[in-house]
C-alpha cells in the first residue's frame, strides 16, 4: 500500500479543496440501486457488494483520497472494505476487514474465511490489524430507507467515503437495494458521486 501526497502547487481540485475544506462541507446521497439480476444470478448479496463498492472506489482517486499524519491529502494506491457484522444476541456489532482483491471469486471467499473466522468475535474491530486504507461500509437490514447521513464530530477532516445499504424490496418486478453515500465536499463532487453510482449499477446489471 503506497500513500501519495498530492502536489497542492499543481493540484487542479486545489481552490475547491480549500474552499470546501474552509467550509466543513460533507454531503450524503441516497439511491436505489437495481439488484434484480444479482438476486436472479443467486449472488450472496452482502460480499458481492462489497466487492463491487471496492471495486469502484479503486477506479477513482477521489474516493481514495485521505489526510496524511501532516495534514496534506494524499491518495491511497488501493482500498479495502472494512464491514459491520452484527451480534443477535448482544444487539451490538463487529468490524471486520477484507484485502480487496480484482479476482471476484478469490475475494469472496476471502470475505467468507474472514466471516467465519472473526464473525463471532465481539470486539469493536473483531479482525486485527486494520490496515489505514480501508473504507467504512454498513448494511442495516431490517428496514429500507430514502435517506440517510451521519453525523461526526470530527467528519470535516475525514475524506474517504461512507457506505450504508438497507434493507432490498420488490417494486414493480425489480429487486432494489437502498444505498447512501456519504462523501466530503473537499473531494468529492456531485458528479463524482453520480459517476460512482452509475458505475456501480453497470457491474450490478453485467
Amino acid at each position: 500500500m503506497d500513500f501519495t501526497p498530492i502536489d497542492l502547487e499543481n493540484w487542479p481540485r486545489r481552490e475547491h479543496y480549500e474552499h470546501y475544506s474552509a467550509l466543513g462541507c460533507t454531503y450524503s446521497m441516497t439511491t436505489r440501486l437495481d439488484i434484480t439480476a444479482l438476486r436472479r444470478r443467486g449472488r450472496k448479496l452482502y460480499p458481492t457488494m462489497l466487492y463491487h463498492l471496492a471495486a469502484a472506489v479503486n477506479r477513482h482517486e477521489e474516493f481514495r483520497t485521505a489526510l496524511g499524519p501532516n495534514g496534506v491529502p494524499g491518495v491511497f494506491s488501493e482500498m479495502h472494505p472494512c464491514y459491520t457484522v452484527f451480534h443477535e444476541d448482544s444487539e451490538t456489532f463487529s468490524n471486520l476487514w477484507t484485502e480487496y482483491t480484482p479476482d471476484y471469486e478469490a475475494f469472496c471467499r476471502a470475505c467468507r474465511q474472514d466471516m467465519e473466522q472473526f464473525g463471532a468475535n465481539k470486539a469493536m474491530n473483531a479482525k486485527p490489524g486494520v490496515p489505514e486504507n480501508t473504507f467504512p461500509v454498513s448494511m442495516i437490514p431490517w428496514t429500507t430507507f430514502e435517506g440517510f447521513n451521519l453525523n461526526l464530530r470530527h467528519g470535516y477532516d475525514y475524506l474517504l467515503p461512507i457506505f450504508t445499504m438497507g434493507r432490498f424490496f420488490e417494486q414493480d418486478g425489480r429487486v432494489l437495494l437502498p444505498l447512501a453515500v456519504q462523501v466530503n465536499h473537499a473531494v468529492c463532487d456531485g458528479f463524482h458521486v453520480c459517476r460512482f453510482i452509475n458505475e456501480l449499477q453497470s457491474a450490478l446489471d453485467g
